[in-house]
């Protein structure tokens, strides 16, 4: 690591800001400093010696393959234990030594390829193209560019290994932006969704026609985010595109660059802020048509030995402290921003970047001697200080969530307080906890103050996603909510015009209620998994040699949603309810929630925030009239959201003509109360009416 000599002698802008919120983090004053100064001493010497982060950043517009003003052909690659390199393809009918590199300095080699006589360009858009590495074992072996930005699977007679396509489209066929980016939005409601599982059929769905048939079922919903996973391109699709191979080409299983320009266009003018799932924690180990052993050496973009492996993932991890892997790697974060005009990322398995035990059997108890001891990799937290910094000082309104599990100090706060950086980390042990319940506990059992506990357990103004359930719970061997709820009956009473039943009822009931108080007053964000927010009936497995390549379940059934005789469309219709009334009172971004309420024997939790008061009773059994909430504000009361409501596929139990009064009366830290009916398993919000 960077040697920045004392620690405490260097300065950190508004570290004073970060005692004042955290007093616990005093004690770290030296290490966090000396984060600081590494971070400080990198951004001095990128600067010094590429001119700055703007420069360094635009690694793409010099490494890979260029066309010139002359139609001539540059190509530049870094493979320092390369002896030589060779550029081949449809070009020059694959000859292996016809078209050498010249060595550079630092590991850089170079070729340039004249205009073809008639001034055409010597390298056709479309063509087929590797790069030849002469290794440190003396053999030449075929490798993808790793700035290709289009690769392709071949047929199966032609192996199985994806090949770089020059992609060089002719100027009528570019796609050009026609619609500005949306402001960063205030309470950030994020639509995670998958591009290749969009279709009802069964097959990969396609950038176009999620634009077409998607998008407008997003906006219709009232988030005012997606956040696209599985783009950065990945050999094999059962990965979720967590084992990229190429990390500069939008996976073609959904169409052209173009194509998905257009899908992110078609986003932005419904005014969809959209967000890259972007994994810069580790990389596939395919050689062949992956970054690994590029010149032919174990390291390159890697670290070498052990080191350099993810035991459990099966995966390559990257060295962050080298030059050349800190300019491709915050290349990568740019290019998305500026080629195809993401608005920001979710990163991927911070967790594993910030510890050298990547989080392998860490329990991480909370206690700060986990963050600031020997096991933190500084080189990696660097990393993702210098690319926050870089992200928000290009483009401030962009917008960047950790998936950290950790509960890392600081990771959400600004980086010249000491932070981070990052805007936004997910509230990873919320979905846990309601599996948890449900898994283990039956209704009677089910704590108010651990809900409350695991929904409130977040760092003091370091902004945190709430959610429910996500992919991860989506995924076959997994179940979603709606499975560990109701998968018993979902294939035979679902229908409107099905018998009455106990497990459906309750199932759909508690499908609300865990979706309502996440949203609440789990985090300053809110995030949904495509399909979940309708009990989508099946889990999502993708075609792999264990189910005989069938992508049966590599889909998502809108079909059920849309179907009017089905009661899908009741959770459906609750989360779009739920979405536009936090946009009518804005909770997610007028700070934490109030709680005056927990009641382990009423099974009541109350709580206000927004200008809403929040009531929920969970008793399986139990209803209450004239039950006593505190409130914040002296007045009238009306009920805005009813989970019990007909729409909902409620019981209507409730009179929604009612008008509640304060009383006069403080109860439970509230200055004022009111009294109110709350049947067993239904949640009610209720807002002051002027």
């Amino acid at each position: 690591m960077l040697d920045i000599g004392d620690p405490m002698k260097v300065e950190v802008p508004k570290l004073d800001d970060l005692f004042r919120r955290d007093p616990l983090l005093r004690p770290y004053e030296r290490e966090i400093k000396r984060r600081y100064g590494c971070f400080k001493k990198l951004v001095e010497q990128i600067t010094q010696a590429e001119g700055g982060l703007d420069n360094f950043s635009k690694g793409y517009e010099k490494f890979g393959i260029h066309v010139n003003p002359d139609n001539s052909i540059t190509c530049l690659e870094w493979a320092p234990m390369a002896q030589a390199l060779f550029l081949k393809g449809d070009f020059n009918d694959w000859n292996k030594v016809s078209h050498p590199f010249k060595k550079q300095d630092f590991g850089k080699w170079e070729i340039t390829l004249p205009a073809n006589a008639d001034g055409s360009c010597p390298i056709k858009h479309m063509a087929r193209v590797k790069v030849g590495i002469l290794t440190p074992k003396d053999t030449v072996e075929d490798r993808l560019c790793p700035w290709a930005t289009y690769v392709l699977q071949p047929p199966k007679t032609e192996g199985l290994a994806y090949q770089q396509h020059f992609w060089n489209p002719p100027p009528e066929e570019k796609y050009s932006f026609k619609h500005p980016r949306p402001r960063r939005p205030s309470s950030l409601k994020v639509y995670e969704c998958h591009v290749g599982i969009c279709s009802e059929e069964p097959k990969v769905g396609t950038y176009l026609e999620f634009a077409k048939n998607v998008l407008p079922r997003i906006v219709k919903l009232g988030y005012n985010a997606i956040q696209v996973m599985a783009v950065m391109e990945h050999a094999y699709y059962a990965s979720f595109g967590y084992q990229v191979t190429s990390f500069f080409a939008a996976s073609s299983r959904y169409g052209t660059p173009e194509e998905l320009k257009e899908m992110v266009d078609t986003a932005h003018s419904l005014g969809l802020t959209v967000l890259l799932d972007v994994v810069h924690s580790h990389a596939s180990k395919n050689v062949l048509d992956g970054l690994n052993e590029f010149d032919g050496s174990d390291s390159c973009y890697f670290h070498g030995g052990s080191r350099g492996v993810h035991s459990l993932w099966d995966s390559r991890l990257f060295n962050y402290s080298n030059w050349e892997v800190l300019r491709f790697l915050l290349s990568n974060l740019r290019w998305y921003l500026e080629e195809y005009k993401f608005d920001g990322f979710r990163f991927d398995g911070v967790t594993s970047m910030l510890y050298h035990s990547h989080g392998i059997g860490e329990g991480f108890s909370g206690e700060y001697h986990e963050y600031f001891g020997l096991n933190v990799d500084v080189e990696a937290l660097v990393y993702l200080m210098v690319a926050n910094h870089m992200l928000h000082e290009l483009h401030p309104e962009v917008i960047t969530i950790a998936e950290d599990v950790s509960g890392m100090p600081a990771l959400c706060r600004p980086v010249e307080e000491g932070g981070s950086g990052f805007d936004y980390r997910l509230g990873m042990a919320i979905p846990d906890h309601w599996i948890k319940l449900l898994k283990e506990s039956s209704d009677d059992d089910w704590n108010m103050g651990g809900i409350c506990h695991i929904l409130e357990n977040r760092r003091y103004q370091e902004k945190t996603i709430a959610y429910a359930e996500s992919h991860d719970q989506a995924l076959v061997g997994d179940k979603t909510l709606a499975f560990w709820l109701m998968d018993k009956e979902m294939y035979t009473h679902m229908s409107k015009f099905s018998k009455p039943s106990l497990i459906i009822d309750r199932g759909m009931a508690l499908h609300k209620m865990i979706r309502l108080i996440s949203h609440g007053l789990g985090g300053e964000g809110y995030l949904n998994f495509m399909g979940n927010e309708f009990g989508h009936p099946e889990w999502l497995d993708f075609p792999r040699v264990g189910n005989k390549e069938s992508y049966h379940y590599a889909r998502r059934q809108w079909n059920v949603v849309d179907d009017e005789l089905l009661k899908y469309q009741y959770l459906n219709n609750f989360d779009m309810a739920m979405n536009k009334l936090e946009d009518r009172y804005g909770w997610l971004h007028n700070g934490p929630g109030f709680i005056s309420t927990r009641n382990d024997e009423d099974k009541v939790i109350v709580f206000d925030r927004g200008g809403c008061v929040f009531v929920f009773n969970f008793h399986p059994s139990k209803s209450y009239s004239d039950y006593k909430v505190g409130v914040g504000v002296y007045g009238k009361y009306k009920i805005v959201l009813d989970t019990d409501s007909e729409e909902f596929g409620g019981h209507k139990l409730i009179d929604h003509s009612t008008d509640f009064y304060t009383r006069g009366h403080s109860f439970n830290g509230r200055p004022d109360s009111i009294m109110i009916y709350i049947p067993s398993r239904v949640a009610i919000v209720l807002a002051k009416v002027d």
